[in-house]
């Protein structure tokens, strides 16, 4: 397997996700060649991210209206490992790596029904003000929410 620079040891990363969203590729996903577009990846880790922060309990207070924050990508990045067919099923894992004061890195690993890893991948998300477009800090509730989340995984 190839070196990711923002893995430093891939059996201790792999073993720190917990969370995950399944899917299944779809014919319209693929390409000529019959394997996954290169694109598609973005979408499922951005699937993933939703449904990992509405586990979280962060989507539901940032869709509101009301609401003076929201969540943007600031940067992201996928690694291909292996080819991806129509029709294989997926796990997307999602975890968040390290948590600054308005920004959170994710990390991203697919792996296939065998096991194997198939993608991984790393994005900096940011809250920010709906208003004024600048980071919001984290409120210390998120915050635990996240560590909480970090610390059931290394176990």
């Amino acid at each position: 397997m190839k070196k990711m620079e923002y893995i430093d040891e891939i059996v201790s990363w792999e073993k720190e996700f917990d969370f995950f969203y399944q899917v299944k590729v779809r014919f319209s996903e693929t390409d000529m060649f019959g394997h996954l577009n290169n694109t598609v990846p973005f979408t499922y880790f951005e699937q993933a991210r939703i449904e990992y922060f509405k586990s979280q309990g962060f989507m539901q207070d940032w869709v509101k209206p009301e609401n003076k924050t929201i969540p943007v990508v600031a940067d992201l990045q996928c690694d291909f490992l292996s080819q991806i067919f129509f029709d294989e099923d997926l796990r997307i894992f999602v975890k968040a790596n390290s948590i600054g004061n308005s920004s959170v890195d994710l990390h991203y690993m697919a792996k296939k029904a065998d096991g194997s890893i198939c993608l991984t991948g790393r994005g900096t998300i940011v809250q920010i003000s709906k208003k004024t477009g600048k980071g919001e800090p984290w409120t210390e509730e998120m915050r635990e929410l996240f560590l909480k989340s970090k610390k059931s995984t290394v176990q």
